[in-house]
């Protein structure tokens, strides 16, 4: 075997070692971004779940409240109105987290806790409601529901925000753009919303 076959063949070993390297530095790029979606998903699915949780509370809430307290129609219309208002905002998909979409999804929800922070406002007019047991028990559900939404609501910003850290170093951007993956949007504080409602009396 010459020399110059010699040289050939090392290039070539060379240029197989290289491309195996760098086919396994593309696969793993493409198995964390994957993981890190997935992980945006799963922590948007746990923000969805608590949030559709507090949503199914409010019908009940309204009907004991308005056992006590009928003639506060307009607190009560509000919080259903509120609650309507979420119809189709509630069900965002995780693969359109847009940062325009999660604030609507923010604001509607913000709407929702304005309303029931008005409702627990008026409650404190009627001593016999505070003392009602199904009512005691819903504020007890409301509440824990409303501290689970707010962990479910920061695992979700620490999962974005390793996502969109990644999407946007190199040479990981060029696989995301490659498979489409876009920034996703976070929640923020909202100046209306600081504050979980308070439920407890």
């Amino acid at each position: 075997m010459g020399k110059g076959m010699k040289i050939g063949l090392g290039i070539i070993a060379f240029l197989v070692v290289i491309t195996i390297i760098f086919v396994a530095s593309i696969k793993n790029i493409y198995n964390n971004l994957i993981q890190l979606d997935e992980s945006t998903n799963q922590t948007w699915s746990e923000v969805q779940s608590q949030y559709q949780r507090r949503y199914d509370l409010i019908p009940n809430l309204v009907s004991t409240v308005k056992g006590y307290a009928a003639h506060e129609k307009e607190t009560l219309e509000g919080v259903t109105e509120a609650r309507a208002k979420l119809g189709g905002v509630t069900q965002l998909s995780a693969k359109d987290l847009t940062p325009e979409n999660l604030a609507k999804f923010q604001e509607a929800q913000a709407n929702l806790s304005g309303a029931l922070q008005r409702l627990m406002v008026v409650t404190e007019r009627y001593p016999e409601l505070k003392a009602n047991q199904n009512f005691m028990n819903l504020q007890d559900e409301l509440s824990g529901t409303e501290n689970r939404i707010t962990v479910a609501r920061r695992r979700f910003n620490e999962a974005v925000q390793s996502y969109n850290q990644t999407i946007r170093q190199i040479p990981q951007m060029f696989i995301a753009n490659f498979m489409g993956l876009q920034p996703k949007g976070y929640f923020e504080a909202d100046a209306t919303a600081q504050s979980a409602p308070k439920v407890e009396f």
